[in-house]
């Protein structure tokens, strides 16, 4: 595997879309073109005593900084580590007598690096913090709203002290980190903890259909190839999930990130018939049909959330057996609002320890999943590891193992092989391959000793269903 520096891109003026990464070399799927650390990141407000806040890795029991008692570390090397950026944060907090937002919080971090090192180009950087784009016109009234009180909270924390800013440059970080502030998730990337800026990855421009993908390992930002990149080739990574038609997408692009999407995929409305299939043959549903289902999954999907956020699974199950009943006649197999309900219905049956139906479930889910997303897409990586988990609990072994060998050719890809969750599933894999070769051996022991390992043993419990989706590239506001 190639592990690249920054000295295998450059940046480039592409036409119409602003400044671009381009590769410098050959990469492989799989190689790392760059690893970047965060030039500043904090812990989300809701999460700051769970999390590291060097490291944001999830931690049972984290020290706490005895100063400002706000901070939380893994550990003495991960709070020494943390000391540059968090001494002038720390006597702040004391003096507010709080911590502001993680927007505020950011914005300070990145200012009093500003005050340390200058606003040029830090070491191994390919842009200044000056020269990321900010936004700050295009922004409506709303957003407006929002940056005068982030600048307003920001000068309330920002000490008499330090350095003084103008108006005018607080907006710019402020938009900086509206438009470029980057989601981290924890070590096993199942859930976003905190927001960062990458100065060099915030060059990457956007495709629905990329070449490469972004993950967060070990503390830092990986940029990686997904595809057989040649040396001059622009490096793409895609702002939103595929799983949507081109209008929605382009819809969600213009929304959040102000461009109009001119990739392929969109133009030529590529996989938008697949998301919208609907049941071929006799007795094809009439238009009418049709609209009535997708408005139904679409009220379904919002009762299904409410009854989420209070944690109502049975209700939940209940809403997707209805749904499924009135789409699976009218939908085809890889219609989005059909793989939606699956993909809810089989991880809150999981959670539920109902496996067999979930397991059907997943199935269906990944068959039309693999019709849509690029073979090598971490979301799709991650869904057939779900799957295959799902499957091995439910005593289906083959299907299990099968499943669960196709996610880790997957990851190894987007993740990587020392990813925690690459490692994970790499037990995984050897664990049901063994439990395979006994299946394949005596079918009726294999049930027995499961059997009786069930018995003697907790089955472990998935994580509980959260209302997120997987973690998206960058941190939006909603």
């Amino acid at each position: 595997m190639t592990r690249g520096g920054m000295e295998s891109v450059e940046v480039f003026t592409t036409e119409g879309k602003g400044r671009g990464l381009k590769a410098q070399k050959e990469f492989l799927p799989g190689d790392v073109i760059f690893a970047e650390p965060a030039y500043a990141a904090v812990v989300f407000d809701s999460l700051t005593h769970v999390i590291c806040h060097t490291c944001f890795k999830r931690q049972e029991r984290l020290h706490r900084c005895g100063q400002c008692k706000f901070a939380y570390y893994c550990d003495r090397t991960c709070q020494r580590a943390a000391w540059l950026n968090h001494k002038n944060e720390c006597s702040a907090i004391k003096r507010h007598g709080k911590a502001p937002t993680e927007n505020i919080r950011l914005a300070a971090r990145i200012m009093w690096k500003i005050e340390r090192e200058g606003s040029g180009l830090s070491e191994g950087c390919l842009v200044s913090i000056d020269d990321l784009q900010n936004h700050v016109d295009s922004f409506d009234e709303e957003e407006k709203k929002e940056l005068r009180a982030d600048v307003e909270s920001f000068l309330e924390f920002w000490p008499p002290h330090s350095q003084q800013f103008g108006m005018q440059y607080i907006s710019h970080i402020f938009g900086v980190i509206s438009c470029n502030g980057f989601t981290l998730s924890d070590q096993r990337g199942l859930q976003a903890v905190g927001v960062g800026i990458f100065p060099n990855l915030c060059q990457a421009n956007h495709d629905c259909w990329p070449n490469c993908t972004v993950i967060f390992n070990n503390g830092k930002i990986e940029l990686r190839a997904l595809t057989k990149i040649s040396p001059g080739d622009e490096l793409t990574v895609s702002y939103v999930d595929f799983l949507n038609v081109s209008e929605e997408r382009r819809k969600q692009l213009k929304k959040q990130y102000y461009f109009d999407c001119t990739c392929e995929h969109c133009k030529k409305q590529i996989k938008d018939d697949l998301m919208l299939a609907v049941k071929e043959g006799e007795g094809k549903p009439s238009a009418e049909t049709v609209k009535e289902v997708i408005q139904f999954s679409k009220d379904t999907l919002e009762k299904i959330s409410k009854a989420r956020m209070e944690g109502l699974y049975h209700e939940v199950v209940k809403l997707c057996r209805e749904c499924l009943k009135k789409q699976e006649p009218v939908l085809g197999d890889t219609n989005i609002y059909l793989l939606r309900i699956l993909s809810i219905a089989s991880e809150v049956l999981s959670y539920l320890q109902m496996f067999e139906e979930a397991a059907d479930y997943a199935k269906r889910m990944v068959d039309g999943y693999l019709k849509i997303y690029h073979p090598n897409n971490a979301q799709l990586g991650m869904a057939v590891m779900r799957a295959g988990v799902t499957h091995w609990h439910a005593g289906l072994i083959e299907a299990g193992h099968g499943l669960i060998c196709k996610a880790y050719a997957i990851l190894l890809i987007t993740h990587g092989p020392s990813h925690p969750i690459t490692k994970d599933l790499e037990v995984m894999r050897v664990q049901t391959e063994m439990e395979l070769r006994m299946f394949q051996q005596n079918e009726f022991m294999y049930y027995k000793m499961r059997e009786a390992a069930l018995k003697n043993q907790k089955i472990q419990v998935m994580p509980e269903p959260s209302n997120e989706t997987s973690p998206g590239l960058f941190h939006k506001k909603e």
